[in-house]
């Protein structure tokens, strides 16, 4: 393996999470008794570029042809896309005179928005199946992957972007200087890039271990970040933290003859992983006993639970979340089933660790003691969607950043528990 970003065949071992099936691979009733694969998952740091990355196992193509994940499910998501949206029209002045392109679209979140307010855009998602609910919606959608090609082609029909978006996509490509390229020729040559990503400072700093899944091929820093956008003559101008996905960073670029001077905040960042060590290989190394200390404490409570007789179920079956499990060995004996707004995964059994999702309403239903809320970047939104289970003495437990549970201690095992 060679650094995908400089080349360099010096990558040191930060955090082997073992081998794991792929985390959207959800399975079949009738695929439980055949063989599952898995692919080693494996985190490294390359000592000369600093970018965090795994192998790639796994083509897209692979992945994202189909795909389980519907990003509407998700209310504050969709919220944030559409606060997006109004703040990027005021910033850039865009009209309807102006163009948007998403990459990896979903199934129109955000373009939705930008549709409302009258302004010319375009999807680009490679999932058959999200994209055409986003055409269904009304919102011009290519199913596609990008590259070089294809950004050609879109300039070509539509013209150059003012604005496009990559909210979560820069850490699923493989190809990274390819596909920053296709950025950087989808924009005009004044146009903005605006890039959401994960944290890697975060996923450091906290533990976030579970945001590593073969989908996600690199973990940014800016540091990092801004060497991979300039390989396509972009440059880094802004920088917002912004508390998504347990804490991610916006990255507005430019193409680089128009870029002009970066902002404040871009050198403050820049020194806030300055001190946290990531600006040398040593500080990334804590990311490793913090992960086990997560994997032991969430054991410990989930045996607490099993051992007083509680009936423990999870809530959400999202790619963190088979991550979590999986590391952690958890199965049915310990969480017996979970469940999750979205139709596709009804039915079905998370990958490899092989838990039963179902409707959200079974909950209701069963009444169980303890829920374990899989998609803990979400406490605020969930808690108060799941507050009515406080009628039966219900409780909730978010495993990350550090185990804690919602509501009283008078039915939970106080062990490892804030």
């Amino acid at each position: 393996m060679n650094c995908r970003l400089c080349g360099s065949d010096r990558l040191l071992s930060v955090l082997d999470l073992g081998a794991t099936p792929p985390c959207e691979a959800f399975l079949t009733a009738d695929a439980l008794d055949a063989p599952e694969v898995t692919y080693p998952l494996h985190l490294r740091l390359c000592e000369d570029c600093l970018l965090l990355q795994i192998p790639a196992l796994i083509a897209p193509e692979d992945t994202f042809t189909e795909y389980a994940y519907f990003s509407s499910y998700s209310d504050s998501w969709v919220e944030h896309a559409r606060t997006f949206v109004s703040d990027a029209r005021r910033r850039l002045g865009l009209d309807e005179q102006s163009l948007v392109v998403e990459v990896a679209s979903n199934d129109g979140y955000l373009l939705q928005h930008v549709v409302e307010a009258g302004i010319p855009c375009l999807g680009i998602e490679p999932s058959v199946n999200v994209g055409s609910a986003a055409r269904d919606r009304g919102i011009p959608t290519r199913t596609a992957f990008l590259n070089e090609d294809l950004a050609a082609d879109v300039k070509r029909e539509h013209g150059a972007a003012d604005l496009v978006v990559a909210n979560n996509v820069y850490a699923h490509i493989p190809d990274l200087l390819g596909f920053t390229r296709s950025l950087r020729a989808l924009l005009a040559d004044d146009g903005w890039l605006s890039i959401e990503v994960h944290h890697a400072l975060n996923l450091v700093g906290l533990g976030q271990f579970d945001t590593i899944y073969h989908e996600h091929f690199q973990y940014y820093t800016l540091y990092s970040a801004i060497a991979a956008l300039r390989t396509g003559g972009l440059a880094v101008v802004d920088v917002e933290l912004i508390p998504t996905h347990g804490g991610s960073m916006r990255v507005w670029a430019r193409p680089a003859e128009a870029a002009g001077q970066p902002s404040d905040r871009v050198e403050e960042v820049l020194r806030a992983e300055e001190r946290s060590g990531l600006h040398q290989v040593d500080g990334y190394l804590a990311l490793r006993p913090r992960a086990e200390a997560v994997r032991q404490g969430l054991l410990r409570f989930l045996l607490g639970c099993r051992d007083n007789e509680l009936r423990v179920v999870g809530y959400g079956a999202p790619g963190k979340g088979n991550t979590l499990l999986n590391y952690c060995g958890i199965r049915t004996d310990l969480i017996e089933y979970t469940v999750d707004r979205n139709p596709y995964k009804h039915g079905r059994f998370t990958p490899g660790t092989r838990i039963p999702i179902r409707d959200p309403e079974q909950i209701d239903k069963d009444r169980p003691d303890v829920v374990v809320v899989l998609p803990w970047n979400l406490e605020t939104e969930l808690t108060a969607q799941l507050a009515h289970i406080a009628q039966w003495g219900g409780r909730l437990a978010y495993p990350l950043p550090e185990l804690h549970v919602v509501g009283g201690a008078e039915l939970l095992p106080d062990e490892g528990v804030s």
